[in-house]
């Protein structure tokens, strides 16, 4: 029988995210997490303005971000508010 403890190092390999199982996950690492999957659901290459297009280019003002309208995506520590941490907490607590 496999160690529970390899299976969540496991699953937190693929998620991108280890968190250790008895610490509480700080606002900034909650903050990044919202951020990683915010840049995961957006269908493009571009959702920030730090993201690089194909041809090795920065994406700057033709990021999703940078454009008004349409996709918001989180590109920021900042663009994470603390209602949206909080949120995370709640849906992610023991």
């Amino acid at each position: 029988m496999k160690s529970p403890l390899i299976l969540v190092i496991f699953c937190g390999l693929v998620s991108g995210t280890v968190v250790a199982a008895d610490k509480p996950l700080s606002d900034a690492e909650i903050r990044q997490i919202l951020i990683q999957q915010s840049l995961a659901s957006y269908p493009g290459n571009c959702p920030c303005p730090y993201n690089v297009m194909k041809n090795g280019r920065s994406c700057g003002k033709r990021s999703a971000y940078s454009k008004p309208g349409g996709y918001s995506p989180l590109c920021y520590p900042a663009d994470v508010s603390d209602t949206m941490v909080e949120n995370y907490r709640k849906k992610h607590s023991r």
